[in-house]
């Protein structure tokens, strides 16, 4: 049985995971018998959204605890998972892998990257390991593993991809059903949400990269 990490950056679109895509990661994982670990970094949330008017909100948040709502509970600090603890990493989508995992939503391609996320990325790498990242993970994925120069996709958003290839990663044109697989890196993306436009969509890009994932475990 693989164990598959599922990195998280907090609950709800704006400001952390996406529910939709980190919960069909989730049973995508279940449903092929993985043995899953939850993770996500003990930090403040870059910022709170109101998610039914879109307004910023005047409170603190922070990413570990919010994203213990969707892994109900069973989820590790993010500081005390090494590579040597996982056999793949997935990292769903939602603005928090761009503002929480990174600061990639404010700088582009000058972002940095959490150093957590940033260690366990390029341990992962290191250590030859599969990782996976969805909708705009791939951006966080390419600022932290850019000595690599992986080939990632989210889609086909021209200024996301003009911003990847500046921070030394390759884009490749994707559909939402599609996934693409930089097979030297063992590196797997799907743009899910990135295009859309609906959960039926999105679960079929995402469902073909656990698939994929779990085959490079």
């Amino acid at each position: 049985m693989s164990k598959v990490g599922v990195l998280l950056s907090g609950c709800g679109v704006y400001d952390g995971s996406e529910i939709h895509e980190a919960v069909i990661t989730l049973l995508a994982l279940d449903r092929a018998g993985a043995e899953i670990v939850c993770m996500a970094p003990d930090i403040d949330q870059m910022d709170v959204i109101n998610h039914l008017t879109g307004d910023a909100m005047p409170e603190k948040r922070n990413v570990l605890v919010e994203s213990a709502r969707i892994a109900r509970g069973e989820i590790k600090n993010l500081k005390d998972v090494k590579a040597a603890d996982i056999d793949a990493l997935i990292i769903p989508g939602g603005f928090g892998a761009a503002k929480n995992l990174s600061d990639f939503a404010v700088k582009g391609k000058d972002a940095r990257v959490n150093a957590d996320v940033d260690r366990l990325l390029n341990e992962m790498i290191t250590a030859k390991k599969a990782v996976g990242a969805i909708c705009i993970a791939p951006a966080t994925l390419t600022r932290a593993i850019a000595e690599a120069n992986p080939e990632v996709t989210i889609g086909n958003d021209p200024g996301t991809a003009e911003a990847i290839e500046a921070m030394g990663g390759t884009h490749r044109i994707c559909s939402v059903d599609m996934i693409h697989v930089d097979e030297a890196n063992k590196v797997v993306t799907t743009p899910a949400y990135m295009i859309g436009p609906g959960i039926a969509d999105v679960a079929a890009g995402i469902e073909k990269l656990v698939a994929r994932i779990l085959e490079l475990a």
